[in-house]
């Protein structure tokens, strides 16, 4: 028997849907060029070269494991590649003294290989600073950072992003640790066995009993606590049980931009206190609430629409085809009338206006999220534009000193708290020894 459908909405009814939904849409902001002066941004470079500018969040071996299954000699970052944020001529030429390369683990291996997943990504780290020894020095320490400035490298650090790469064991932890980690962020936008994040339901109440002894050992190794994406009562839980200051390797300001992964006031005004740092984050729906208010009414309407590009067989009620390229022709239709607004470098520099009054000056920092952000905003298109950003903020009244502060001192700072607590610690306690039961994170998967 021939499958009996719904009738098909006709293309006048989804025509006046689309138009409804239209009407409702966020007007497009204006592009705004950033003012320049030649002045400013070659006094911003005199300061990058006597600064190791740090930036606490690149997602470069995320792209080059998509785009070249972690293949330098397909795509060799020794040349120009329009495909990405970050090769060796624009980090030159943005004068980056210190990039913390990310070990990503998608949250989707939760309890399906996370930890395999994350040794591939240092590795990947590990061997690009192999092949481009002329450009990189792997480094592990504060020190190392200046002496790879002193010698006119890039100093290459590793973050891991993604607690669940720990696969709940802490020997696994001290094993990333051995390895180079030098901080790891403990979600990413799932929850997970022991910490809650920014970006799904809460599971603890911020960190589970197993979470705090995540954060311990953490402090007794000298890891940095990352907690960009986590939830805020996670984040005060952290806060509350680390010896060392803690950083958001690629956040910012929740007052500007009312993003979950964003940092409100409250929890600024701790962060001096505990003698963190925030680093800004460049994904403009992270930096503009223009741009998440566009992206929030085009989510609606590619929900509002989704019903009328749905085809349901009435044979198998549970079973319903989607008109895919239909649905995509009616929101193609919506931005072009519609079209995104931009996010831009001086909203940027907002948020570290902001962040500084708010935590103060010395606990602000850089975060780009380069290669890890689908959009960019304008005057910040890539590596090679730090110089840019640093001679709008002295545009803005910034003193030398607090520029240097937020260039990399800042952070160096917090790596020797870190490094200092972690020296303690170890002559007071042994390796905690704790482990999660397996099904555990198994049960996280089904």
């Amino acid at each position: 028997m021939r499958a009996e459908t719904l009738p098909r909405i006709s293309l006048v009814t989804k025509t006046l849907l689309l138009a409804a939904a239209m009407s409702a849409g966020a007007a497009p902001l204006a592009a705004q060029s950033p003012s320049d002066s030649s002045e400013a941004l070659a006094h911003a470079r005199e300061l990058l070269r006597e600064t190791p500018l740090v930036d606490g969040h690149n997602d470069l071996p995320w792209r080059v494991r998509e785009l070249a299954a972690g293949d330098f000699d397909s795509l060799d970052i020794a040349v120009h590649q329009d495909s990405l944020h970050t090769d060796i001529p624009r980090l030159r030429e943005g004068l980056v003294g210190a990039q913390f390369f990310v070990s990503y683990v998608p949250a989707d291996l939760i309890g399906n290989g996370a930890a395999r997943f994350a040794l591939m990504q240092m590795d990947l780290v590990r061997r690009m600073v192999e092949r481009y020894p002329e450009t990189f020095v792997f480094v592990t320490t504060a020190d190392g950072i200046e002496s790879a400035h002193e010698a006119g490298k890039i100093a290459a650090l590793i973050g891991l992003e993604g607690g669940h790469a720990i696969e709940g064991s802490l020997d696994v932890l001290r094993t990333f640790y051995d390895l180079g980690a030098r901080y790891m962020t403990l979600t990413h936008w799932a929850s997970h066995a022991w910490a809650d994040a920014a970006t799904d339901e809460p599971r603890h109440n911020g960190l589970s009993p197993f979470g705090e002894i995540v954060v311990r050992e953490m402090n007794r190794l000298g890891m940095l606590v990352d907690l960009s994406h986590v939830s805020d009562s996670t984040m005060t839980d952290a806060m509350r049980i680390s010896e060392a200051p803690v950083i958001y390797s690629h956040s910012s300001a929740r007052t500007l931009d009312d993003h979950p992964r964003n940092v409100p006031d409250p929890i600024l005004r701790r962060l001096s206190e505990n003698g963190g740092i925030v680093m800004v984050n460049y994904s403009p729906t992270f930096i503009s609430q223009e741009v998440r208010d566009w992206a929030a009414t085009r989510d609606s309407l590619v929900d509002s629409l989704r019903q009328a590009f749905t085809i349901m067989d009435l044979t198998a009620p549970d079973s319903v085809v989607v008109d895919t390229a239909g649905l995509r022709q009616a929101v193609a239709g919506w931005t072009e009338t519609n079209p995104a607004p931009r996010a831009h470098l001086e909203q940027v520099a907002d948020h570290i206006d902001h962040l500084a009054e708010v935590a103060g000056i010395d606990h602000v920092g850089f975060g780009s999220d380069y290669d890890g952000i689908d959009a960019i905003p304008h005057g910040l298109e890539d590596v090679s534009t730090f110089p840019a950003i640093v001679a709008e903020l002295l545009r803005r009244g910034y003193s030398d000193e607090d520029v240097r502060k937020l260039l990399g001192r800042n952070f160096l700072r917090v790596l020797r708290g870190a490094e200092v607590v972690a020296e303690r610690l170890q002559q007071e306690m042994d390796p905690i020894v704790a482990t999660i039961p397996p099904e555990t994170e198994e049960e996280e998967a089904r």
